[in-house]
């Protein structure tokens, strides 16, 4: 890299230390940064309404927390704390104030996602401008805004949102801290760490190895004093993330609520498995399957998660359950349309940066130098980030992916504005219309793995693509002009394809636990993605389950649609109107047993629930947390999500149930959606040794059944003899 490159490093006023003058913007910068927010901003909360409450496990939980500030501080599934979220609470806590704010319904709830979104292409921008200046960072903004998966997942309720901003600030922060060795933005790193941890667990400390390497290496101070400042950063760390699971795990468990996904009520056994290595091996006691590789309908039933009945196949957990692992699993079937539209160009582009970068000293008290840090930093989050996806055996969702989508953004602005500012060296030029090439192939692969997915498109971005690689060598002939129309045909075949699917994506609502942005592809793997949510390509009018492409598709260990028992398999059910006109999840059982969904809650059965429930602590009982929120969604009165989320978690116990009710704490068990039905439709054992199972048998024995709604209800304070 030369040395006089002002138009890659125009920002001296970053480097105070360096005593070098501040320059002045540029005059278009700053219109151009307002119109990269406010587009992002109109993209996430475009028709936000159409996906009602989203993933109705957390909006019960955030419905909970607005009423009672001990599920707030818990993360409790319900007002009466019975059970938590399977996760620690920090991305419920922005919902639940914005709804204890504004009351109860859609926006209140996806609204602060959005702005956690439009947050993140802020700080993106900050962290890229600082070394390779503002038309590098609009790129980069422009390129994570239009991800197909943040398009999704910033209108979406999962903790997805909240760690993917807090990775991103986590970046920066350590980026800050190389340039001068600060301590003080160090220190906020680890804060942003620990918190990203009360977000999602372990997946908050997958970056941290490249970083804290870097900067043990990178930081222009005494190696005594970098270790020193690591040492304080990761006491920050640990008191941000550690100071909410002290007070749980000191908390007296009689008091507080089960910890839900955990087997022995403990918040580190959670972190520890089934949230923690369990994702890596597979081994995860109380998920879908329990853990069980393989085996029969007996084995994948007796392990409590799906709870299949006899005679249908198993479902396995694994790289055969959730998508084989290996290093293609992030460009393959499903997974390639959500995050890897410009993954080949930020490798290739990692490469580059790093070889035109490579003769910069160690430290980075230089621009070269802080410029190799930066794409160590980013580069480094992303490849770490993707080996541990590609070789997760356990539970892995499509939509994960969205924590790569910065990662990614970034690399692809940096090495676009170094290739771009070398633009007068050949091996710069013919690399650049390489990556532009690569791009675009790329992009007709993903776009025909739709079928009939706007065909034209397919056919524009591939020659459109060529023919603006072919006249980059050429371009300074053309003039200024000339050079710019290439560069803009070649920024819009590259952005095309992401950007049609993150249209398809904000025009569609989604509902459930599993979501996908974009449309129905062939081949979709990483978990049943074709159970997606809402009214979405893929799904019938109904919110049926139909196929992932051409010949059908296939729930996780490939069982067919056809094999599921009756009422199971569906899709995650579509957007719907309560009797307060507020958007909120139906759909019918939403996967095996409820487990991804709940059931449509009609007005008779909302009555019920609301008639007297002042004098209960759980207006209802319900066997999994999705079945339980969308009767607690539907009346806004707390029901008890009997066994968690997979319904497998030993809480409450029988005897616990058993005096709820002759405390007269309950009043209804809920059966319909109940678990996974075997014969006589009772609730499958698992991991919690078929609590609910137990619970469900004795009240059938106990109590009288009636229809309310299409459901079946037990009244628990009116026993049959």
């Amino acid at each position: 890299m030369t040395t006089a490159t002002p138009a890659l490093f125009p920002v001296p006023e970053a480097r105070s230390r360096t005593g070098r003058g501040a320059v002045d913007r540029p005059r278009w910068e700053r219109p151009a940064l307002a119109g990269l927010l406010i587009a992002t901003a109109a993209l996430l909360l475009w028709d936000l309404g159409s996906s009602g409450y989203a993933n109705s496990f957390y909006s019960a939980a955030v419905q909970a927390g607005s009423e009672s500030w001990k599920a707030f501080f818990f993360g409790s599934s319900d007002a009466g704390n019975s059970i938590t979220v399977d996760k620690p609470p920090a991305a419920l806590w922005p919902m639940m104030l914005s709804v204890r704010l504004f009351g109860l319904g859609t926006w209140q709830i996806l609204v602060p996602q959005a702005l956690m979104g439009v947050g993140t292409t802020a700080v993106l921008y900050a962290a890229v401008r600082r070394q390779f200046g503002p038309g590098a960072a609009l790129l980069s903004g422009a390129a994570f805004a239009l991800t197909p998966v943040a398009a999704l997942m910033f209108r979406f309720n999962n903790p997805d949102a909240l760690l993917t901003l807090l990775l991103t600030v986590t970046v920066y922060c350590v980026l800050r801290a190389l340039d001068g060795a600060r301590t003080t933005w160090l220190v906020w790193a680890g804060v942003a760490v620990g918190f990203a941890f009360l977000t999602k667990t372990l997946q908050a400390f997958v970056i941290l190895p490249p970083l804290a390497v870097l900067y043990a290496v990178c930081a222009p101070t005494r190696l005594r004093r970098r270790l020193g400042q690591l040492a304080l950063a990761g006491a920050a760390m640990v008191v941000a993330g550690g100071w909410w699971v002290a007070i749980v795990e000191l908390w007296p468990a009689s008091s507080r609520p089960y910890i839900g996904g955990s087997q022995t009520n403990s918040f580190l056994e959670l972190t520890l498995g089934y949230n923690g290595l369990g994702r890596i091996n597979g081994d995860e006691t109380g998920s879908v399957g329990g853990g069980a590789r393989t085996g029969g309908a007996g084995a994948a039933a007796g392990a409590g998660g799906y709870g299949m009945p006899e005679g249908a196949p198993a479902l396995r957990v694994g790289g055969g359950g959730w998508g084989e692992t290996g290093i293609d699993r992030l460009f393959a079937g499903n997974i390639g349309g959500q995050i890897s539209w410009l993954l080949p160009a930020a490798l290739v582009l990692l490469v580059v940066g790093l070889v035109v970068t490579w003769r910069a000293r160690r430290a980075t008290d230089s621009l070269e130098g802080m410029a190799r840090a930066a794409f160590l930093a980013w580069g480094g989050a992303l490849l770490i980030t993707a080996v541990v996806f590609s070789s997760m055996q356990g539970i892995f969702h499509e939509y994960y992916t969205v924590a790569l989508a910065p990662f990614v953004a970034a690399l692809v602005g940096m090495g676009v504005a170094v290739l771009w500012e070398e633009r007068g060296s050949r091996a710069a030029v013919f690399t650049l219309s390489g990556v532009l090439v690569l791009t675009a192939v790329w992009s007709w692969v993903l776009l025909g793995r739709a079928t009939g997915y706007l065909p034209w498109l397919r056919w524009a971005v591939l020659p459109g693509g060529l023919l603006a690689a072919a006249s980059l060598p050429f371009a300074p002939r053309l003039g200024r002009s000339g050079m710019r129309l290439v560069a803009a045909v070649g920024l819009g075949v590259s952005l095309a394809g992401p950007f049609a699917y993150c249209m398809t994506t904000v025009s569609t609502g989604h509902t459930g636990s599993i979501v996908t942005a974009g449309p129905a592809v062939a081949g979709g793997r990483g978990g049943p993605g074709a159970m997606r949510g809402g009214l979405v390509p893929g799904a019938g009018p109904g919110g049926e389950l139909r196929a992932a492409g051409p010949g059908g598709g296939a729930l996780p260990g490939g069982t067919p649609p056809s094999a599921m028992p009756p009422g199971q398999g569906q899709g995650q059910g579509q957007a719907g109107r309560d009797g307060r006109g507020v958007e909120r999840v139906g759909g019918g059982q939403g996967g095996p047993g409820g487990l991804l969904n709940g059931a449509r809650v009609g007005a008779e059965a909302k009555a019920a629930l609301r008639a007297g429930a002042d004098t209960y602590t759980w207006a209802a009982a319900a066997v999994g947390s999705q079945n339980a929120a969308s009767y607690q969604l539907a009346s806004g009165e707390p029901v008890m999500p009997l066994g968690g989320f997979n319904g497998s978690d030993p809480s409450p116990t029988l005897e616990q149930f058993q005096q709820y009710v002759r405390e007269g704490r309950i009043h209804y068990f809920i059966a319909q959606g109940g678990g996974a039905a075997g014969p006589e439709g009772a609730v499958r054992g698992g991991p919690g040794g078929g609590t609910s199972s137990r619970i469900e048998s004795w009240v059938k024995a106990t109590f009288t059944a009636r229809t309310v709604g299409g459901a079946v209800f037990y009244d628990l304070t009116a026993p049959t003899s």
